[in-house]
């Protein structure tokens, strides 16, 4: 597990906040990161002349100098180098993952909020709202930094959402909805704006020859079995359409395919301190005989407002646990 830094929020004179600042960093090394895949040397950068524009918002920096905020390492990414006491860390680090990846290194993350027994809505699919507004925004930057964002039909059904960027600065994502056996009908929100391109994947064996559209989204149909899609057919779908950047955002049966299927990089999920007692569950997946089936991954935690969360590298394992225990205190 990464070392907590301990940032409370914090605003300059002007009234931006530390969460502001950080954003626009974000932003501009998740534009830089496809110019930089084929360099073969270490690039620092440090904040650019133009703060507000994602293609200005970094410069090129000596390596050694005392203004270095980022450094692209040629193979892995962005590392960030700004002190665990600045007030942006929290903010930049959290997003470096997504920032780094690039058309030959994709990233998938799934995102689930749920309850502290495990729970992300009521049986009836009650889920506004499980976690804080912090999370929410948090969504919305995952978004904005994201190619695609995929969801399950239940999602739409019980939230009717708008999955756009909205409450953030950042362009909307592709909006794509899985719905094996075709239970939504039109008049949902994501079927009936124009503000960025729907795609609705459905079982083949639910599209009638020539249906192109629904509402205004286009059909995508995948080979389906027993109710259940090729997720496998949807990610390799969504690559060829140029998507290097992937967002699951729910619900937890669609989070619960990508990671059953070992589609997913990182997982994130973050924790309500409550108890709903029964609903419907977060991630769901075959049982395994014995818990040495189930890996322990590497993770990073923060406190994001009221809610704890976790972002967990699901490629890389857990180191062996420290003693004693170590106080959360990355404050997003």
């Amino acid at each position: 597990m990464g070392q907590p830094g301990s940032i409370a929020a914090s605003h300059t004179a002007d009234g931006e906040s530390a969460a502001d600042r950080a954003w626009s960093i974000v932003q501009a090394a998740a534009c830089r990161a496809g110019e930089l895949a084929g360099l073969a040397t270490v690039t620092a950068f440090g904040v650019g002349s133009a703060p507000g524009d994602p293609h200005c918002a970094l410069r090129a920096v000596p390596l050694d100098g005392p203004d270095v905020v980022l450094i692209w390492q040629p193979g892995s990414g962005w590392q960030l180098s700004l002190s665990t006491d600045d007030p942006r860390h929290p903010h930049i680090d959290l997003y470096l993952p997504v920032c780094s990846a690039t058309p030959t290194h994709p990233i998938t993350v799934g995102h689930l909020g749920q309850s502290l027994d495990g729970f992300i809505a009521t049986h009836s699919g009650d889920s506004q709202f499980v976690t804080g507004p912090e999370n929410i925004r948090h969504l919305h930057r995952m978004r904005a930094l994201s190619d695609a964002i995929v969801v399950g039909a239940g999602t739409v059904a019980a939230d009717d959402p708008q999955l756009t960027t909205r409450h953030v600065d950042g362009p909307n994502p592709v909006r794509v909805v899985l719905d094996p056996t075709r239970r939504l009908d039109d008049h949902y929100k994501v079927f009936n704006d124009d503000a960025v391109e729907t795609i609705y994947v459905c079982g083949r064996s639910t599209v009638q020859p020539g249906e192109a559209s629904f509402g205004l989204a286009s059909i995508l149909p995948v080979d389906d079995h027993d109710g259940h899609i090729d997720v496998h057919a949807v990610l390799g779908l969504l690559r060829a359409r140029g998507c290097y950047r992937i967002f699951v955002e729910g619900g937890g049966v669609t989070v619960s395919m990508f990671l059953e299927a070992g589609l997913l990089d990182r997982l994130q999920v973050a924790v309500a301190p409550f108890v709903i007692g029964d609903g419907r569950p977060a991630i769901r997946l075959t049982a395994p005989a014995t818990l040495n089936e189930r890996p322990r991954h590497d993770y990073r935690v923060f406190r994001m407002g009221g809610d704890v969360f976790f972002d967990c590298d699901l490629h890389r394992a857990a180191p062996a646990p420290a003693d004693g225990a170590t106080l959360i205190s990355r404050v997003i």
